[in-house]
C-alpha cells in the first residue's frame, strides 16, 4: 500500500503542469508585486501603463489555471505489473 501511495506522487511529479503552473504562479506573484510598486518614471516608460501589474496578474491567471487543470485532471497512474509486461520482450 505505501508503494502504491509513493508511485502515485513520484508520477504527480513529473508532470509538466505542475512545473510550469508553479513558475508562472511565482514570477506572476513577483511581477504583480513590482507593478504595484512602480514610481512614476517607470510608469512613463511605458506610455501610462501600468505593464508590469498587468502581466503579472496574467501571468499569475496562466498559472492558477494550469495548476487547477493539473487538480481537476490529474495523470492516470500506471499500474505496477504493466511495464513488466511490456518489457518482457517477444515471447516464443
Amino acid at each position: 500500500m505505501a508503494q502504491d501511495t509513493k508511485t502515485k506522487k513520484a508520477a504527480r511529479l513529473f508532470d509538466v503542469r505542475l512545473v510550469i503552473g508553479g513558475l508562472f504562479t511565482i514570477y506572476g506573484v513577483i511581477v504583480t508585486l513590482i507593478g504595484l510598486f512602480d514610481n512614476h518614471s517607470e510608469i512613463e516608460k511605458a506610455q501610462g501603463v501600468r505593464i508590469n501589474l498587468w502581466m503579472g496578474l496574467g501571468m499569475l491567471v496562466v498559472g492558477l489555471l494550469m495548476l487547477l487543470w493539473l487538480r481537476l485532471n490529474p495523470l492516470p497512474t500506471p499500474e505496477p505489473g504493466a511495464d513488466e509486461a511490456d518489457d518482457a520482450g517477444p515471447t516464443d
